[in-house]
């Protein structure tokens, strides 16, 4: 399974009101192990920044040489093709990047991923009440940000990548359940001579007497599950 970790950092919060974006970076999982390999790109938005730069630490002057966004598209459609998309708060990043793509008349992210899985909302489901920021969820799960001063796209996706692993370790020994090969035997084999037979244990007199013990205390506070009714008459 190929899935990309993405961020952006962009001019402010709404491209409704004309913000763009001014970096993108993804991170390449396959089978839920990074790759190596990463998307990275600086972008000159055709705008000044504003207050944005004290979030990113990107500056009118750094970006004014860099790319626009239509000679790096073509790019990152290849990167991101046909793969889960691991965003945190997907529909921020998602709405600049369908903007910019529709911009030049390019397929929208969900024309080029089959599916967009959202960290924010995955936090607050697992852990209701609590911060679901990227910060708050590298403290949760011990990952180290000391690194990040400033917001950095390919830096907070690194971070996600990692997060995002920790929030779903078991699926990762479930995979590698379905990943081992079956070991079929034929029509008529019998069983397996390697196999060693199940010890079965039964419990002692004193166990039994115990566990009888804590029936009672619990028939005695009302209807006992484990305990059939007496029956009257």
């Amino acid at each position: 399974m190929r899935q990309i970790v993405l961020d952006t950092e962009t001019t402010g919060l709404d491209w409704r009101t004309g913000d763009r974006i001014v970096e993108i970076g993804c991170v390449e999982m396959i089978d839920r192990r990074q790759t190596g390999r990463t998307f990275h790109v600086y972008l000159n938005p055709e705008r000044d920044v504003g207050d944005s730069e004290r979030i990113h630490g990107l500056s009118d002057e750094f970006l004014a040489g860099k790319p626009l966004y239509t000679s790096v598209a073509s790019e990152f459609e290849i990167f991101v093709a046909d793969a889960e998309l691991i965003i945190h708060n997907a529909s921020f990043d998602v709405g600049f990047l369908n903007m910019e793509q529709e911009r030049l008349g390019r397929p929208r992210i969900a024309e080029l991923c089959p599916a967009v899985v959202d960290t924010v909302k995955l936090a607050k489901e697992m852990f209701p009440g609590k911060k679901a920021s990227l910060d708050a969820l590298c403290e949760r799960y011990a990952i180290s940000n000391a690194h990040r001063v400033l917001h950095g796209a390919l830096l907070d996706a690194q971070l996600l990548a990692e997060v995002y692993l920790a929030m779903t370790r078991g699926q990762e020994s479930l995979m590698d359940v379905f990943e081992q090969p079956l070991e079929l035997g034929g029509a008529h084999s019998g069983p397996r001579s390697d196999r060693k037979p199940l010890r079965v244990l039964h419990a002692s007199e004193a166990e039994l007497a115990a566990h009888e013990a804590v029936l009672d205390q619990m028939a005695g506070k009302g209807p006992c599950l484990w305990r059939p009714p007496v029956s009257q008459g």
